[in-house]
């Protein structure tokens, strides 16, 4: 009797859920070491804003300008990252935009730190980075099943942990080399980072392609009502995130008088509990819904900004607040991309998170602007947290009637 060559698992074999189960889960590793690393390099500036203020002689204004520039720019090029993403994939786009980043960071690290407008232009390119999140996430979501895709999505979107990376580890190595040390270092990484991904990333199998034109395919996102729903709630959610994230420091060092490495390690408290929640709020969408996690978001960041904005001692109320705040934020995240996996067409997901995602980075571009205008004038940050209360008492409110009207009529 002759032997018989073994077959290849097909689709319908008992090895071939579990093959295809793990290069779904390296597929996410992947995606999100890519965010990781990206987001690492977009928030450097953030843990130096102090050094700058101090060795430029800057004002509260023009440092709060200095953070929120690469938070603008790489919330903005999310837009057309996101649609060549559906059109080009996450194997093209993620090393194109980690290579890209490389050249700004080597910049600021070893020529343009000496002036602030040498960093604000530094800090505009450094902005590509940002742009990760809109290749992430529509590559993560083809890869994986409608019912797995909210905590999917929100394991790639831990990897915004990346400027958790950039605030214990800047100020350190600065310290430990000079200015160029972490600019080095971040540099290394994505090079790296970037090599492999272009060896062993691949697209899912079958995802959609979208057809016609980048305009048109804007034009066609614009018109559904989902983008300017879920635009809203991450320029709130996500926005708040962002905005505490590179913002804090600033606003520790300045209202409680602390020093700056333990305000940076303070603000990766805050944000390390953002990212492990972000994952926790697509998992509680995939089995409660988003709007729930949404409304119990909203509610926490309501009554965390208006303590707040009181300045209580930080130990322990004023810590329970941002801590509570940060908490709600990332779930919120987690909640808003979970909608957005529910409800958004196969081969527009890219597009529509792509100005989501711009949204959110859009609205952490404004408030630490507006904070470090309002302590210019009155000497006090209340009345920016006061407002973020009432914006987000508004948010839970429309999410609350008109977005639930849209999960239920879908």
């Amino acid at each position: 009797m002759g032997t018989r060559t073994p077959q290849p698992p097909t689709a319908h074999s008992p090895a071939a859920p579990d093959a295809a189960l793990a290069g779904r889960n390296l597929m996410l590793v992947l995606a999100t070491l890519g965010g990781v690393v990206n987001f690492w390099a977009w928030a450097l500036l953030s843990p130096l804003g102090p050094l700058f203020k101090d060795s430029l002689g800057l004002t509260s204004f023009q440092q709060a300008l200095l953070v929120a520039v690469p938070v603008a720019v790489g919330s903005v090029g999310r837009v057309p990252v996101g649609a060549l993403t559906d059109r080009y994939g996450g194997r093209v786009m993620f090393p194109l935009v980690s290579v890209a980043t490389i050249a700004p960071v080597l910049f600021i690290g070893f020529l343009g730190h000496t002036s602030l407008a040498a960093l604000l232009v530094g800090g505009f390119f450094l902005g590509i980075g940002g742009t990760s999140f809109a290749v992430g996430v529509p590559f993560v979501n083809a890869w994986f099943p409608p019912n797995r895709r909210g905590l999917a999505i929100g394991v790639f979107g831990a990897g915004m942990g990346g400027t958790a990376i950039s605030a214990l580890t800047t100020v350190p190595l600065v310290r430990a080399g000079g200015t160029g040390t972490p600019f080095a270092v971040t540099a290394a990484v994505l090079a790296v980072y970037a090599l492999v991904a272009a060896l062993v990333m691949r697209d899912a199998p079958g995802r959609a392609l979208p057809a016609g034109s980048l305009g048109s395919r804007l034009a066609d996102t614009a018109r559904l009502p989902l983008t300017w729903h879920a635009s809203l709630l991450y320029a709130v959610v996500f926005g708040g995130y962002v905005a505490f994230s590179v913002y804090l420091p600033a606003y520790l060092k300045t209202a409680y008088g602390l020093a700056q490495s333990d305000a940076a390690n303070r603000m990766a408290g805050f944000v390390l509990l953002a990212v492990v929640m972000r994952p926790l709020g697509g998992w509680l969408s995939d089995r409660l819904g988003p709007v729930r996690v949404l409304v119990a978001a909203l509610g926490v960041v309501v009554v965390g900004a208006a303590v707040q904005s009181f300045t209580p001692p930080l130990g322990p109320l004023g810590t329970v607040a941002f801590l509570g705040m940060g908490a709600a934020l990332g779930a919120g995240s987690g909640a808003v991309f979970a909608l957005v996996a529910l409800l958004a067409p196969a081969n527009r997901v890219g597009s529509v998170t792509g100005v989501v995602g711009a949204a959110g980075g859009l609205g952490g571009f404004v408030p630490p602007l507006l904070m470090g205008a309002l302590y210019g004038a009155m000497s006090s940050y209340a009345l920016g947290l006061a407002a973020l209360s009432v914006v987000a008492l508004g948010t839970l409110v429309f999410t609350l009637t008109v977005v639930r009207r849209s999960v239920e009529g879908r």
